[in-house]
């Protein structure tokens, strides 16, 4: 097996490109836009946060939702219109509750993997992204949810994250710019923040000057596999071509599903749209004003990272809505309200807005390994932590295409 397809040009198709280009193989990329990173790649809350490990599936999650669905401005919003896809999502949902101490665990065991990955690779392809090692700071607005947290901190602990826990005064001098009265927080040394846009198409670059031929505005019309090859069918510029290969990867967010469907496997991926603001720090103030150091707001389910000296990313919220993408000025006011109260010496004269939508596995574990067929592989449905577990699933990725483990021992799968 040499030659091999990857669909996706995102941050887990372009990972799985270089992966496996290092390995030697034979490596073409399909992408529909006309760049790398231009839907859910291109403008997330900017961490790479083994600190934000913690999967979902909790009774909680599905009591806060129950109390939000008609509140617009909520940080979890479902849709109650139902669908099959939406049902069965969330019953798997429910029956991986029982999973969530072990998954959140493995998450913070990846998420540190990850990490020397993603930094290595940048700094061998030397590949500006507005790092910044400042650590992220998690804040805590009442006791409830800090002690929550003091729990998920002993989970991250057997993944191998130390935390630092902080009293609501020790908060203020870690980030000093922050405004409000906080019960108390904690700091992960270890994380960092940077530009996902900018690091997937760094990457990207590198996979080209490695030989992988990257092709764009190549809409995947139709996938087919045996047991010897792969074909793969895209439109462009109005004609249908098929290409074939030995393998083929599917990577393409929430999408997958789909062309999952198309090859004889069940990848029941949900899309679970997340917004974000881009505050454009235009004036001396409001770039001394804006924090250094990220956070993520517990009470809003918010996260923010600096990105240079002249921009402040604000995201989060999830909103279950089928594959909708629309930019809703509902969703994106209380990210701007966050930060006039936050960090009121920030302009947001300048706001850019943005949606995008998280490929979400119910059990919220990506899908990594190989499929029905040995020509058909997955590294995909890596929910919000997508930047964050890129480089080890795709390092787990081009290991089982090499056939040094059976896919049936990740536990990703």
């Amino acid at each position: 097996m040499k030659s091999i397809a990857v669909i996706g040009g995102g941050i887990t198709g372009v990972t799985s490109a270089y992966a496996l280009a290092k390995r030697g193989y034979q490596v073409t990329l399909f992408e529909k836009q006309r760049y790398a990173a231009m839907e859910t790649s291109f403008a997330n809350g900017g961490q790479l946060s083994a600190s934000n490990a913690e999967v979902w599936t909790y009774w909680a999650t599905i009591f806060k939702g129950m109390k939000w669905m008609l509140k617009k401005d909520a940080p979890l919003l479902v849709n109650p219109k139902p669908s099959w896809h939406k049902l069965s999502w969330f019953a798997e949902f429910i029956a991986a509750i029982p999973q969530y101490e072990q998954n959140t665990t493995e998450t913070a065991r990846l998420a540190i993997a990850a990490r020397e990955l993603l930094l290595g690779w940048a700094a061998d392809e030397q590949i500006d992204f507005d790092l910044k090692q400042k650590g992220i700071l998690h804040i805590y607005r009442d006791k409830a949810g800090f002690e929550h947290a003091q729990g998920v901190s002993r989970l991250l602990a057997k993944g191998g994250l130390q935390r630092e826990t902080l009293t609501g005064c020790e908060i203020h001098q870690v980030e000093p710019t922050l405004k409000g009265q906080f019960y108390g927080g904690f700091l992960t040394p270890s994380d960092s923040t940077g530009d996902i846009h900018k690091y997937t198409q760094g990457l990207a670059n590198a996979c080209e000057r490695m030989g992988v031929n990257c092709l764009y505005e190549q809409d995947v019309v139709d996938v087919m596999a045996d047991g010897q090859s792969a074909t793969v069918v895209v439109s462009h510029q109005g004609e249908k071509v098929s290409h074939k290969f030995d393998a083929l990867v599917v990577s393409a967010g929430v999408g997958s599903r789909k062309l999952a469907s198309a090859l004889g496997d069940r990848v029941n991926i949900y899309p679970v749209k997340g917004y974000s603001i881009t505050v454009n720090l235009l004036d001396a103030e409001s770039q001394a004003a804006a924090p250094q150091v990220s956070l993520l707001d517990d009470e809003t389910k918010l996260v923010s990272s600096r990105l240079g000296q002249d921009r402040f990313r604000v995201a989060g919220t999830a909103e279950f809505n089928g594959y909708n993408k629309d930019i809703r000025a509902d969703r994106i006011k209380p990210l701007v309200d966050w930060v006039n109260q936050c960090f009121p010496g920030v302009s947001t004269r300048s706001v850019v807005p943005w949606a995008g939508l998280r490929p979400m596995m119910p059990n919220m574990m990506p899908k990594v390994g190989r499929g029905r067929l040995p020509t058909v592989f997955y590294n995909t449905g890596h929910g919000h932590l997508g930047w964050t577990l890129s480089a080890v699933t795709a390092d787990m990725l081009a290991t089982v295409v090499d056939g040094r483990v059976a896919s049936d021992k990740l536990v990703t799968v």
